[in-house]
């Protein structure tokens, strides 16, 4: 993060769920299932001789996962500036592919375009997952530092969902605060599809397993808007930050989190109350800014004026007081449930349609469309109704420039360089193989190690390779 930092250094990284869709150019149906377009958005990658699982040169993982989704990871990053600019990368590779799996659909006579969607659920409620992982210390203290954030992830909703028109008890079209919040089960548990839990706490750290942990959680919405990103992930940050320090907010414990997710994304005024373990009872925005405060004086004292993690401070203040007050376009160029809030009720109030209209709920998910053309971002933000915190062409240099000052940038140059001289080149996480039978796998455990002697080796060792027609990259 720019200016003086304060808080730790930590790697924090985003992996988003794509909903996929072939939508017929004529009144049958649709021409593709989810799966059969899923493949043709991968077609050229696997085509190329290289498999649907590959690492970018941005550092990132792009796959297509089980389910026929898909999905992109991003590349390590140690700044919010770079996650942002991450995070919409991967929604610009994505639109790329559909874009190419367009043109080769009409050039076959194909009448149907190709999807993608930012988006947690679809018609049928399957479920498509947006999920943060933040590199923690190895200590005894990580089950209790997960448990003492279920609150924050359960309450959060009402700052950083995406917004979700759903049905009431009665079977009423209603507009909810998150679309991830009935979907999930439990607060902890190694399992992810089979509990869905808010932390998934496999221990997979992608990283030195004797110094490093991954809090990996997977309650949250996918957001459009970046100022949500921002608040998302700036917030889980500081909050790391605060209790690896020392900081205590054991004392906000719900009775039943389960219940009060449900209970939260309902209630659009976030005036519930909410059950404590202690018996007493604190509405969401109460206790959201519980959070606020403390981390407040954890941080704000050393903070440089310029720094994101300020203005996370700052939107996470106004975010709430917005909620408190009812006055929702005070945030509605920031945050995703605000923006698409004020979008459907000035569609509503101006065409007399109800929630429930057809109209209403295409226009929803035209929010989170992120194909080239076709959905309603690039507008927003050009109109100024979406706040950009970090400029297209950064995030457009980021689908092929990692992050500088993590261990991506050594992963990037090799796949980049792999790919420019056509060399079969195995990649994960945390290794780098040169499949030439020669030389050794380069071992990246350290993800703050954004220089290392032997990475330069393999460059070295590539270039003397020099073009190899024959040969293609694939995932170690």
């Amino acid at each position: 993060m720019s200016g003086s930092r304060p808080t730790a250094r930590r790697i924090i990284g985003i992996e988003t769920e794509y909903g996929i869709t072939c939508a017929s150019g004529t009144a049958g149906p649709p021409p593709m299932d989810a799966d059969q377009a899923a493949r043709a958005l991968f077609d050229p990658i696997i085509q190329r001789g290289r498999s649907s699982n590959v690492f970018t040169r941005s550092g990132g993982r792009l796959y297509l996962d089980v389910g026929s989704h898909p999905e992109y990871a991003t590349a390590e990053c140690d700044r919010l500036e770079d996650l942002l600019a991450q995070d919409r990368a991967g929604d610009l590779i994505m639109a790329d592919l559909a874009d190419q799996a367009n043109a080769r659909l009409e050039d076959r006579g194909v009448t149907g375009r190709i999807h993608l969607l930012k988006n947690n659920l679809d018609a049928e409620g399957n479920g498509f997952g947006c999920h943060e992982n933040y590199l923690v210390r190895r200590s005894g203290s990580f089950w209790q530092d997960a448990q003492t954030l279920v609150p924050h992830l359960v309450t959060r909703q009402i700052l950083v969902g995406a917004g979700h028109i759903a049905p009431d008890a009665r079977g009423r079209a209603r507009y909810c605060f998150s679309q991830r919040a009935d979907q999930t089960w439990e607060a902890l548990s190694a399992a992810t599809t089979r509990a869905r839990p808010m932390i998934n706490t496999r221990d997979e750290p992608h990283a030195d397993a004797e110094r490093y942990r991954r809090m990996h959680i997977i309650v949250g919405d996918s957001s459009i808007a970046q100022g949500s990103t921002l608040l998302k992930a700036g917030a889980m940050d500081l909050l790391l930050d605060y209790l690896e320090s020392g900081g205590d907010l054991s004392d906000l414990a719900l009775a039943e989190p389960m219940r009060a997710i449900r209970e939260v994304s309902s209630d659009l005024r976030a005036a519930v109350a909410l059950e404590l373990a202690d018996g007493r009872t604190i509405t969401p925005v109460d206790l959201q800014h519980e959070h606020l405060e403390r981390v407040t004086a954890h941080v704000q004292a050393e903070l440089d004026p310029t720094d994101l993690q300020r203005q996370v401070l700052d939107l996470w203040g106004r975010g709430l007081e917005a909620v408190r007050s009812g006055r929702y376009e005070a945030v509605a160029a920031e945050l995703d449930w605000a923006a698409k809030l004020q979008l459907l009720t000035r569609y509503t109030q101006r065409t007399g349609a109800r929630l429930d209209d057809p109209r209403v709920a295409r226009l929803a998910l035209a929010y989170h469309d992120v194909t080239s053309g076709e959905g309603l971002r690039p507008r927003l933000e050009r109109a100024g109704l979406l706040r950009r915190y970090i400029d297209q062409e950064a995030c457009r240099a980021a689908v092929t420039r990692p992050p500088a000052t993590t261990r991506a940038r050594l992963r990037g140059a090799a796949v980049a360089r792999a790919e420019d001289l056509r060399l079969d080149l195995s990649v994960d996480w945390v290794s780098l193989r040169l499949d030439d039978g020669v030389c050794r796998p380069v071992s990246l455990t350290d993800p703050f190690r954004a220089v290392d002697e032997r990475v330069d080796a393999l460059l070295a060792a590539m270039d003397d390779r020099g073009l190899d027609p024959g040969a293609g990259m694939r995932p170690a």
